[in-house]
């Protein structure tokens, strides 16, 4: 499995594509950043965010950013264009900034990204998103999730790839108690094997990067728990 994935990063790289990462900031879109520079699999790189990131490592000396102002994205619709690949990692959670703020992240913010992306050229659109999202939910933060999969799914990317993670079993930097505790909890599931209820962050990175090397039957495709586990295991030696 290690060589195949060998050969088809060599494949994926001769074809000089580009991407562009939503959300770097973020935990899961700093990692995934790390992981999309270590596989050196696109020419070109490009951060799109509300502010510039520092770097000090080497590594990221060649990253594009492109700073923007989500609430008024149309007037930054060049930064969205030439990328062949997109991946959304954006979001916030109600406690932080209240409803409304919720749904003008989780939703405008991210679908009209996609819009821009999809308009701008771009053919592949990897959206995190969450266990349980469903647009008819009773639940507001997985019936937003499950709007904006929708949505964007009608936009008619030439490939759509949603993952759907449980628990992320990471130390954010930022205080979130009950995400904590419930963080110990599943990391004490974890010792004794992989579970359907959560999932290590660097899995889902690592899930993400891989699956844009691949060829779905489907032009859209939802990856539940257990597939992002599967994917994104370390390869065997």
């Amino acid at each position: 499995m290690a060589e195949d994935m060998k050969t088809l990063e060599e494949n994926f790289r001769e074809e000089n594509k580009s991407c562009f990462i939503l959300g770097a900031s973020g935990e899961t879109g700093k990692l995934l950043l790390r992981e999309v520079l270590e596989r050196n699999i696109f020419s070109r790189v490009t951060l799109i965010g509300r502010r510039k990131l520092t770097f000090e490592e080497e590594t990221y000396k060649n990253v594009v950013q492109e700073v923007v102002d989500f609430e008024k994205l149309d007037d930054y619709a060049a930064a969205f264009q030439g990328h062949d690949v997109g991946y959304c990692c954006l979001g916030t959670t109600r406690a932080k900034v209240g409803a409304d703020g919720f749904i003008r992240v989780d939703h405008d913010y991210v679908l009209k990204s996609a819009e821009l992306a999809k308009s701008g050229g771009c053919t592949q659109f990897h959206l995190e998103s969450s266990r349980g999202a469903d647009k008819n939910s009773s639940f507001l933060y997985l019936k937003v999730k499950g709007q904006v999969e929708s949505e964007i799914e009608a936009l008619g990317f030439d490939r759509f790839a949603v993952y759907r993670p449980g628990v992320l079993l990471v130390d954010r930097q930022e205080s979130r108690p009950a995400e904590w505790l419930a963080r110990k909890f599943f990391c004490a599931l974890s010792t004794l094997g992989s579970n359907s209820m959560s999932v290590p962050i660097q899995m889902v990175v690592k899930a993400m990067v891989s699956n844009t090397l691949l060829q779905p039957e489907n032009k859209t495709e939802i990856l539940e728990n257990k597939d992002i586990i599967g994917l994104g295991k370390p390869a065997e030696k």
